[in-house]
């Protein structure tokens, strides 16, 4: 390799950031088991809470100095193209692992639904099945379980073409102005930027309440818990866990805006927007899938 055709590749100082994110991890990993070990035995999970919150409080302040520092290395413009293409390669592979994540629980409900009701009702050979629930009869939504003393059944479930058809407008909408944002950016229109983000972190958080509202109402008004038999377990790990991709997607995008009002992004030095608009169009790609599965099919 010739001189020319060297690349110098930043190294940066040491750190004690993940330290304090090894820390966070372990916080919020235990705070969560603890919870569930608590719920399981029906007692009261204050520590436990206690616990996930200081984690999550760990992981935020050290994300925040860890990507302050990223920004301000960039700024100084200390990153070659080869280690720019790293940043590209390692949210590429983020997003990847996310979509095998939510593949997972989407085999789970496909599982469930097309395979191991109809075997417990009956469907081929019951097996020990036929001894424990003999009067089943399978149906999907599954409002009628086998043991209904342990798992008690919802009412009823969500309509697709209530609060989720909403949900589902506001994320195809927020597609569309996040782009918007994006093509702002290339233009060099600052006023425009700031607008169409505001506009996507706007319909992001109002997203977020109308799930809330969704689930108070599903909680009380339909009996529709993580209690109420692998219906209620599948309904809420699917959105629950999307609504938890769309909350980090809402900060990211949030965090996009004030950099926005500070002067950052230009046409070629934009990655940082980009990477969450990315990551923005996947949570609204999972969530066209959650509305089919879950709501139309599932409903």
């Amino acid at each position: 390799m010739t001189d020319s055709a060297y690349e110098p590749y930043y190294v940066p100082h040491s750190s004690k950031l993940p330290i304090f994110a090894s820390i966070g991890i372990f916080l919020t990993v235990f705070g969560i088991g603890h919870i569930l070990t608590d719920l399981s035995a029906d007692v009261d999970s204050a520590f436990g809470m206690a616990t996930l919150m200081s984690g999550g409080l760990v992981m935020g302040l050290t994300l925040f100095f860890w990507f302050s520092k990223v920004i301000e290395e960039n700024h100084k413009q200390l990153y070659s193209d080869q280690m720019n293409r790293s940043y590209v390669w390692g949210m590429s592979w983020f997003i990847f692992s996310e979509v095998m994540f939510f593949a997972a629980f989407f085999g789970a409900l496909l599982y469930v639904r097309v395979f191991v009701v109809d075997w417990i009702g009956g469907v081929g050979d019951r097996g020990p099945s036929g001894m424990l629930w003999p009067n089943y009869e399978p149906h999907w939504p599954l409002l009628n379980t086998p043991d209904p003393e342990r798992f008690p059944a919802a009412t009823g479930v969500i309509s697709a073409m209530g609060l989720p058809l909403v949900n589902t407008l506001l994320l195809v909408t927020s597609s569309f102005t996040v782009s918007f944002a994006h093509h702002a950016i290339k233009e060099g229109n600052r006023k425009k930027i700031i607008q169409w983000l505001t506009v996507t972190v706007s319909l992001g958080v109002i997203f977020l309440f109308v799930q809330a509202y969704e689930y108070v109402h599903a909680y009380r008004d339909l009996g529709l818990t993580l209690g109420s038999g692998i219906y209620g377990t599948t309904f809420f790990m699917l959105t629950g866990f999307h609504g938890a991709h769309v909350t980090l997607g809402t900060l990211m995008l949030f965090i996009m805006l004030c950099r926005a009002l500070k002067g950052h992004f230009t046409e070629d030095n934009c990655f940082g927007f980009e990477a969450a608009a990315w990551y923005w169009h996947f949570v609204d790609v999972v969530w066209l899938a959650l509305f089919i599965f879950v709501y139309v099919l599932g409903g």
